[in-house]
Parts: C-alpha cells; structure tokens; sequence
C-alpha cells in the first residue's frame, strides 16, 4: 500500500509542475489580450501573430490545467448529489470515474500522437500571411496534456482506494 501512496504523490508532483506552467501562461494570455485590445483600440492595428498568440497561451492553460484541475479538486461534478452520498460511495464513485478518465485518457494520447507526428512531418504553421510559424509544437501539447490527465487520473485512483481500504494515502 506504501507503494501506491508513492506512485500517487510522484504522479501528483509531475502534474503539479505542469500546473505552475499553466498558472504562468495564463498571466501571459491576460497580458497578451491587454496589449491587443490597446493595438486595437488606441492606436486602430493589429498583429495577427499577437491574435494567434492568444490562443497559443490558451492551449497549455487547458491541455496541463486539467490535470492540476483534478489534483486540486476543482473539477465539476455534480456536488448537490454527490455530497449526500456516504463517504464510502463517494470513494467508490472516484474510483470508477478516475479510471474511466484514465481509460480515455490513453486512448487520447495513442490518437493525438499520429496527429502531432504529421504536423511535425509536414512542418505546420500558421495558413494566415503574419501568423505564428512552428505550430506543431503547440500540437505536442495534446498527447502530453492528456498523458498528464491520465497520471493524475491513476493517482486520484489510487488514493480513493486506498481510502476504500482504510487507509490514508499521506
């Protein structure tokens, strides 16, 4: 069991320090938007490499947030029912569901990686003239996301059932 609770605090601290990268892009994007609504509104222009950029800070926000999501209990869930249930089916309704995630979780990463290795083999960047260039690497986020929502998953999963087994997974 000490072997589980290891497994689930080495997982949660890979998906952690993806979290703070997530964190940081997200005061890139905010600061990214100012600068462009100033472009835009003070001085009537645009950059559509500062427009796609946006959306480039939006990727990492949501492919490494969503395991820092689950890893910090800020995933939705039905709480008006799920918080009447006894502890007992709580745990057992985490577990399940931690491993469906991690179930979809693979079979994400096996789909996307085919996917990012074309945009690697093909060189992607932007269609529009003045957008950013080197999209595929931006495309490596989806397997690497996913990979991390799975490892978040497989130690949710694991402390839910060590809590199942009565035992406490700190």
């Amino acid at each position: 069991m000490r072997k589980f609770a290891a497994l689930a605090r080495a997982c949660e601290a890979v998906v952690e320090s993806f979290g703070v990268v997530a964190s940081w892009s997200s005061l890139a994007i905010v600061l990214v938007m100012a600068f462009n609504v100033l472009l835009r509104y003070a001085f009537s222009t645009g950059s559509v490499a500062m427009q796609e950029l946006e959306w480039h800070l939006m990727a990492p926000i949501a492919l490494l947030g969503m395991s820092y999501a689950i890893l910090k209990d800020g995933h939705v869930r039905v709480d008006v029912v799920f918080g009447r249930m006894p502890p007992r089916y709580q745990e057992t309704v985490d577990t399940v569901t931690h491993l469906l995630v991690l179930t979809m979780a693979v079979i994400m990463v096996l789909l996307a990686i085919p996917y990012v290795e074309q945009s690697y083999s093909i060189g992607e960047k932007s269609p529009d003239p003045g957008g950013l260039t080197h999209r595929f690497l931006l495309k490596s986020l989806i397997p690497l996301g996913f990979a991390l929502l799975g490892l978040q998953a497989l130690a949710a999963a694991l402390r839910a059932i060590l809590k199942l087994l009565g035992r406490h997974a700190d």
